[in-house]
């Protein structure tokens, strides 16, 4: 279920806020703001994962979409950040309106501070195939 409000410290934050925490310079954080202003959906998990497991596991996530050849946008600086990080981790998805990418955002435990950012271009089923 995706939701409009996300709980932060206590209090009920608003898509704005969420807009506050990608300001970032780098071309993920960017174009996850955009999608969002774009009125993209959007949800933050509650609870936090390890570090060290989600840098484990987007790890895992990055060599496939290199064997696939599936286009990411910052996937290598987010596992490297994660990792870094190494505190917990709360988890955030930001899926554009067109459904072409979803953003997965990286937060501290109590979601006020992106620690990383990521953004995966989701493949579009090709035609049916033609009946002979």
């Amino acid at each position: 279920m995706l939701y409009s409000t996300i709980g932060v410290r206590g209090e009920t934050v608003r898509r704005e806020r969420l807009e506050q925490l990608l300001t970032g310079d780098d071309e993920t954080s960017v174009a996850a703001l955009a999608a969002l202003r774009a009125s993209a959906s959007y949800v933050v998990w509650d609870g936090t994962t390890p570090a060290e497991s989600l840098a484990r596991i987007y790890g895992r996530r990055l060599r496939h979409t290199l064997r696939k050849g599936i286009e990411t946008s910052g996937l290598e600086q987010a596992v490297e950040r994660v990792n870094r990080y190494g505190g917990p981790v709360r988890l955030g998805q930001i899926r554009s309106t067109d459904g072409s990418w979803i953003f997965m955002l990286f937060l501290d435990q109590d979601g006020g501070t992106q620690v990383a950012c990521t953004g995966v271009r989701q493949t579009q089923p090709g035609p049916p195939p033609s009946e002979a």
